[in-house]
């Protein structure tokens, strides 16, 4: 019986298989890609003081950790032999990298490529961006330049018909909302979808006179005979960071690409994770002497609120978010002995402090932040009550601020309060975070009740001050005779309020509760979602 293989000389040569021209061809694609819209494109993004999509990812990533995915979708053309002869890069560059160590889903649209259009066909890739971040439950960073998937009329002779709106893929961007940070950063003109995305994230920020955000643009607006405007007119960062759209806003790029990996560093990789725990190197029993004459007597005088927050906080931890809009209140994320809270206090220099509708609305979206990421909170309270007024009642605050109650109750975090002065009224309530024994600490200065003195006092003494024959003597007399007790010390005699401290004695105390309150964190996803 022969053997298998006789016959077959020794010295037969073998024919070596290699893909090295199916190699050669990826990497001819893949340089392709690198061009993006070519060099007249390209340099009119610069021209514009924009960096390229890809120039972006390069700034805000480790070095080296960018692994993109789908590099080589785009629209290809082919001649007679099916050879590549011209070939246009999707719009839209994703992949997995590392930001300061921390694996993120980061995605940015292609402005070089027809403005970052759906003409460019970028939806599947955009589509998957979103599910593979939602999927990993990875971070989610997005660089948004263009319509992000938005269409032309063009579409309709090129597709040879119309189509009814949807909107593929939405439900794992409001999904991903309820399991990983999701950070939005406006870095050029942003419409219709892409404005959408901008704002279903969990913070913001949009670059001062390169970028713009708006519904439609200008040539939409005119020909629904609205008036002739710019797109500056319409979208300028001022509009979006002043009504609450938009979080922040900053002068560069590069402080865009900051502002993301500060407000990253503050929250869990996912809800599956506590958040980080930094050692910041500030002495957690630090005592500011300055504490003790923050707050004047006199109680319509204003302070400096943010002072405040950042004198107790770790030292240059405080992130502030929304400082443009909701003004009365001022709210961000921060650090005490390296633990990551969510932190605000009324500010009594915008409306004396009262909640604003707008005020609200921005305390919503803090509470439901750290009841996702598992914050303890912090609320530093001088409040006068709801904003009263003409105004205040045409913008629905009551609704709003009854939305931050309920937000409040539902949160599944601790909470912690140091009353440093008025307490008032309903907003008052949220001394205590309800159906909680959640910690009251009260500075000597704390001032509470149903009403303030001032003003309530008129109504409560309507009738005996008209029927007086001095009533300017009987409203002082009846001001000293509750002046005698109105002390917080007598509050305490009751425990309504749980504890007077010393405000210098504000960090030490707060860095030992937060130390507790991190002991009774779990990961367990809250029953409410997130509010964008």
């Amino acid at each position: 019986m022969e053997s298998v293989g006789a016959g077959i000389s020794s010295t037969t040569s073998v024919t070596t298989v290699t893909w090295e021209p199916e190699l050669s061809e990826l990497r001819r694609r893949e340089e392709l890609a690198e061009q993006l819209g070519g060099p007249d494109k390209v340099e009119r993004q610069h021209h514009f003081g924009k960096l390229t999509v890809r120039e972006r990812i390069d700034r805000i990533v480790d070095p080296g950790s960018f692994w993109e995915i789908g590099k080589t979708a785009g629209v290809a053309r082919y001649d007679a032999d099916g050879n590549l002869v011209e070939f246009t890069p999707s719009n839209f560059v994703y992949g997995i990298a590392e930001l300061e160590g921390r694996p993120v889903v980061i995605s940015g649209d292609d402005f070089t490529v027809r403005g970052g259009s759906n003409d460019a066909s970028i939806s599947a890739k955009r589509e998957a961006s979103e599910a593979i971040a939602a999927e990993m439950r990875l971070p989610h960073v997005r660089l948004l330049d263009g319509m992000s998937g938005g269409g032309s009329v063009k579409t309709i002779e090129q597709a040879g018909r119309t189509y009814i709106p949807l909107l593929p893929g939405w439900h794992v961007v409001v999904d991903h909302l309820n399991i990983a940070p999701s950070v939005s950063l406006v870095l050029g003109s942003v419409a219709g979808l892409g404005a959408a995305r901008a704002v279903a994230s969990h913070y913001s920020v949009m670059v001062r006179n390169t970028s713009q955000m708006m519904i439609a643009g200008p040539a939409l607006v005119e020909q629904a005979g609205l008036g002739t405007v710019t797109k500056y007119e319409l979208g300028h960062a001022d509009i979006h960071t002043r009504n609450g759209a938009i979080d922040d806003a900053v002068d560069t790029e590069d402080q865009a690409f900051e502002r993301a990996l500060q407000f990253l560093s503050y929250l869990p990789t996912s809800v599956d994770e506590l958040p980080p725990v930094e050692d910041w190197g500030d002495d957690p029993g630090r005592r500011n002497p300055w504490l003790l004459e923050a707050i004047p007597r006199n109680p319509r005088q204003s302070y400096d609120m943010r002072r405040i927050l950042t004198t107790v906080m770790d030292e240059g931890s405080f992130f502030e978010i929304g400082r443009d809009w909701g003004t009365s209140i001022i709210a961000g994320l921060a650090r005490l002995d390296g633990v990551p809270v969510a932190v605000y206090g009324e500010n009594p220099m915008m409306y004396g402090g009262g909640w604003t509708a707008d005020s609200c609305r921005k305390l919503t979206r803090l509470i439901d932040l750290a009841s996702l990421f598992k914050l303890p909170m912090i609320h530093f309270e001088d409040c006068p009550g709801f904003l009263i007024g003409k105004e205040s009642e045409q913008n629905a605050t009551v609704r709003y601020g009854t939305e931050v109650l309920v937000a409040l109750r539902q949160a599944v975090i601790p909470y912690c309060t140091v009353v440093v002065r008025k307490a008032f009224g309903i907003a008052g309530a949220a001394n205590r975070k309800p159906g909680s024994e959640s910690l009251r600490l009260a500075w000597p200065s704390g001032d509470w009740g149903s009403l303030p003195l001032e003003g309530g006092l008129e109504v409560a003494y309507k009738a005996e001050l008209e029927a007086s024959e001095d009533p300017v003597g009987l409203k002082a007399e009846i001001t000293e005779r509750l002046n005698r007790v109105r002390s917080p010390h007598r509050s305490a005699e009751f425990y309504e309020v749980e504890q007077i401290i010393d405000p210098r004695d504000t960090r030490p105390m707060l860095c030992d509760w937060v130390r507790l309150a991190r002991r009774t964190l779990t990961t367990q996803t809250p029953r409410w979602g997130y509010r964008p």
